[in-house]
């Protein structure tokens, strides 16, 4: 077996980031001392960064060899209502041109509720809405991959197969996998063993094609859940993330792309991953 090449860094600015240069630009500078090599930048609650700012960013990144991506504002919702539609696929649009503008390559977003409708119903409303805001980003000469993220409540639109029939039906849409979200949303303490993430991974390869599992873009931290599924993101030592389990499993299946760490101790935990996954590695190829 290769050696798979996993980027990892953090969703939002690293806490020891200093104040000069602060920003998106210093975070990239903090992220490249420690080691670490993707950045999500967390546009979480609006996007409002200026065209100058992203070229900043853009050339920041470039010169430390950090790999970019956007989380795009939560308040985005594939099944809004009419009236509220426009002001989803505006967040989402801009978070998609500045993104671009950034030289981040993928943009993560949350796609919404269910509103207690049924899976299939809510996603024949998703489904077109998605196309045609990928579809006017191809038209603008905007390659950006648009990544709905797996959901950790059972409540929202983003459950595995979601992802996947989103992915399969619109080109430059691909999911973000979110771990823990996973483990989360089945609220009974299940998917969280080397053999079940195999079966996870076995399923996005069958889906999305075996070239899928080296464009991985990944979120992980630990969670706390209960029935209903997730309630906040914890620190990994504080939780019951089977870790070794995960990341033989992304091994065995020779993934590559990017994992980046939303735990609340982000560069932390983000270096514990970098080095579990370097050891598991050397295992494996042992």
């Amino acid at each position: 077996m290769g050696q798979p090449a996993l980027h990892f860094g953090t969703v939002g600015a690293p806490i020891s980031t200093p104040k000069k240069p602060g920003g998106s630009v210093g975070a990239v500078m903090r992220l490249a001392e420690l080691g670490l090599s993707a950045f999500e930048l967390g546009w979480v609650q609006s996007v409002r960064v200026s065209e100058q700012t992203c070229v900043a960013i853009r050339e920041a990144a470039a010169q430390a060899g950090v790999h970019l991506s956007v989380h795009a504002p939560y308040f985005i919702n594939l099944n809004a209502d009419a009236s509220e539609w426009p002001k989803s696929r505006k967040r989402l649009m801009d978070a998609a041109f500045f993104g671009n503008l950034a030289g981040a390559t993928d943009i993560v977003f949350h796609p919404g509720s269910y509103f207690g409708r049924p899976p299939g119903e809510v996603l024949e409303t998703a489904i077109p809405r998605l196309r045609e805001c990928a579809q006017e980003l191809r038209g603008a000469g905007n390659p950006v991959v648009l990544r709905p993220e797996t959901m950790g409540k059972s409540g929202m639109l983003g459950s595995l197969e979601d992802t996947f029939a989103m992915s399969q039906e619109i080109e430059g849409v691909e999911p973000c996998i979110d771990f823990a979200h996973l483990h989360a949303r089945c609220g009974d303490g299940s998917l969280n063993s080397y053999e079940e993430w195999k079966r996870v991974l076995a399923a996005y390869k069958k889906a999305l094609g075996a070239r899928s599992l080296r464009r991985l873009h990944c979120h992980l931290s630990g969670i706390e859940y209960g029935a209903k599924g997730e309630r906040s993101h914890v620190r990994l030592a504080d939780s019951d993330l089977d870790l070794e389990g995960l990341f033989r499993a992304l091994a065995e299946f020779g993934v590559q792309g990017r994992l980046l760490c939303e735990s609340p101790v982000l560069e932390e935990d983000a270096l514990v991953f970098q080095q579990t996954w370097r050891r598991i590695l050397g295992e494996e190829a042992a």
